[in-house]
């Protein structure tokens, strides 16, 4: 797995290091920076793929801007001429660390590669003093060059593929419903929820049919539901006024009578679209392996995101030979409840804006005294007390 991340001059983040499990959830206020940290990762992630311009950031759920947008701008700091990004993985002491330029005042198409290096306990690959070198396109990343050179169980290619294949969720529910394209569609599912019906038939093929328990897992997060298929003959189940693509989600529900039991993604509940948009991401095998998903909360009852938030860790060790992460952001205090604390797999990050403006991760632990309010409160009710900080200031 990636065990850190440093992060210096992008955005609200001066200079901060997470150290990572294998679910990571970060609270904090509106506007602290908790997307600039998915954000960064997601910068990170274009660079290990050889280039970083709009259309790799894009294709990352990365938000594209004009380098002073990305650039750390404090009136109690200069502006670094760099930003400079940073993974660590637990496999093999594998290392890519990359220091990105553009120039503010004449930005260019695609970012410059100051620095670059991969390493891990076998060796180097690239070194920091590679770009100096006139022969190379400051713009092309030499590590992702490399990588067709690398055996694919060496672990300084197994941290490149993860960092490749890093990309922002952010589902929302007309794009769930299918009722509009996914402007970046991918395997499984897209980056706002596009293709899910596509996804689910997979999903389904390949795990749930042959395990009742898991889909038992799955299933119960809604409890309305005797079955979910997928379908391409819905024209008695949709008005023909309705966008549908080929495939389409088919919900029973167990309570209406079974001539009309029947429902599309189109008119079920969200929460059921939002519920299965997470397990196909976590369970099924063509996702990737390091992802994340912002705001994972929208749309869920208080109860039902915590058992969501719940399931993640098991759904995601399920595939123990890929070791799978996942961050995602939260505003539910509600999401807490789901969260074991006691694992140190499982890890809940406050973000907040210190007195200069600066976002500051600080990782919240189970200490003596928080062990001690715990016995007596959930999670969600000691964030809405202070307790754990990452509130507003309002």
């Amino acid at each position: 797995m990636i065990h850190s991340i440093q992060i210096d001059g992008f955005k609200s983040i001066v200079s901060q290091t997470l150290e990572l499990g294998r679910v990571n959830c970060f609270i904090g206020a509106n506007g602290v920076g908790k997307s600039n940290i998915l954000e960064a990762i997601g910068v990170l992630g274009a660079a290990a793929n050889g280039r970083v311009d709009d259309e790799a950031l894009l294709r990352r759920g990365v938000r594209p801007g004009m380098p002073r947008l990305y650039k750390t701008s404090f009136e109690s700091a200069s502006v670094p001429v760099h930003i400079g990004l940073r993974a660590d993985s637990t496999l093999g002491d594998a290392s890519y660390r990359v220091s990105l330029l553009n120039p503010l005042d004449n930005p260019e198409p695609a970012w410059s590669f100051k620095t670059e290096r991969l390493r891990d306990a076998t060796g180097e690959v690239v070194s920091d003093g590679v770009r100096n070198k006139r022969n190379l396109t400051p713009t092309s990343g030499l590590a992702a060059l490399k990588m067709v050179e690398l055996d694919a169980e060496r672990p300084a290619a197994d941290l490149m593929q993860r960092l490749q294949n890093f990309a922002i969720h952010c589902p929302n529910t007309p794009t769930l419903r299918a009722m509009v394209g996914d402007p970046q569609s991918r395997h499984p599912v897209g980056l706002a929820g596009g293709r899910l019906a596509e996804g689910y038939a997979e999903f389904r093929k390949t795990l749930l049919d042959h395990d009742d328990a898991l889909q038992d897992s799955v299933f119960e997060l809604v409890d309305w539901v005797a079955d979910i298929q997928t379908t391409s003959s819905a024209g008695a189940l949709l008005s023909p006024s309705v966008a549908r693509t080929k495939d389409v989600l088919k919900f029973t529900d167990r309570f209406m009578r079974k001539s009309r039991n029947t429902l599309t993604a189109y008119d079920a509940s969200e929460g059921a679209l939002y519920v299965l948009f997470c397990a196909i991401l976590c369970l099924s095998p063509h996702a990737p392996a390091f992802f994340a998903i912002d705001n994972i909360d929208q749309a869920l009852n208080p109860r039902l995101v915590a058992r969501l938030t719940s399931r993640l860790s098991g759904w995601l060790a399920r595939d123990s030979g890929r070791q799978r992460q996942l961050l995602f952001t939260a505003h539910n205090p509600a999401v807490l409840d789901g969260l074991d604390l006691a694992d140190p797999d499982i890890r809940l990050f406050a973000v907040e804006r210190n007195s200069e403006g600066h976002t500051v991760i600080r990782r919240i632990a189970l200490s003596d005294e928080l062990s001690q309010l715990h016995q007596h409160y959930p999670l969600s009710r000691l964030w809405l007390m202070g307790h754990l900080g990452a509130v507003p200031n309002v």
